[in-house]
């Protein structure tokens, strides 16, 4: 989806080239229940939603105006399987259908207790998470370099458009983001 598509106001958004390589190492399946926590404007949530038609997706957000993005957004891409859980995690967790994929977009910092939460349930899972910011590539590189983690790939990716400057175009850069991604295992 063109990240013009989306309602965004000044709520942080996942860009469509980052999200192309997150739902590829998410390895999503039709039924698959995913966990969005963080959800911000729901673009992930709604890309990992149109891939899961017979699956649910719970788009965690702790913040009331981002939290109502994400419903807008839903109701402009005609998804019916997104469910949006406002709420702080790990305390959101409770009374979800536990996942299968678990995406982090966001932690506010409470990665450690979202970590412990997903350990605690004993379900294989597969987890991706993305960084921009020094102090979460280091909690995230710490996370999936423990035991729990199986198969994890840690890798950047560093985005440039084209925007034309007179009669030349330049390449703009991104941020570049962190993408780390694993199985956590029973």
């Amino acid at each position: 989806i063109p990240d013009e598509a989306f309602l965004r106001a000044r709520v942080p958004m996942t860009k469509s080239a980052v999200r192309v390589q997150i739902l590829s190492q998410m390895k999503l399946t039709p039924d698959a229940v995913v966990w969005d926590v963080g959800a911000g404007t729901g673009s992930v949530s709604i890309e990992c939603a149109r891939q899961c038609p017979y699956g649910r997706v719970y788009a965690i957000e702790e913040k009331p105006e981002a939290a109502q993005l994400v419903r807008d957004n839903a109701g402009r891409f005609f998804v019916n399987n997104l469910v949006v859980v406002e709420g702080r995690a790990p305390e959101a967790f409770e009374g979800l259908t536990p996942p299968t994929h678990v995406f982090i977009g966001g932690s506010g910092g409470a990665l450690n207790g979202i970590r412990d939460a997903l350990k605690a349930m004993r379900r294989p899972m597969r987890i991706a998470a993305t960084a921009v910011t020094l102090e979460s590539i280091a909690a995230l590189t710490a996370f999936f370099s423990g035991d729990a983690v199986k198969n994890a790939q840690i890798m950047q990716i560093a985005v440039s458009d084209a925007e034309a400057l007179g009669r030349y175009h330049l390449l703009r850069a991104q941020n570049p983001v962190m993408l780390f991604c694993g199985d956590l295992e029973a």
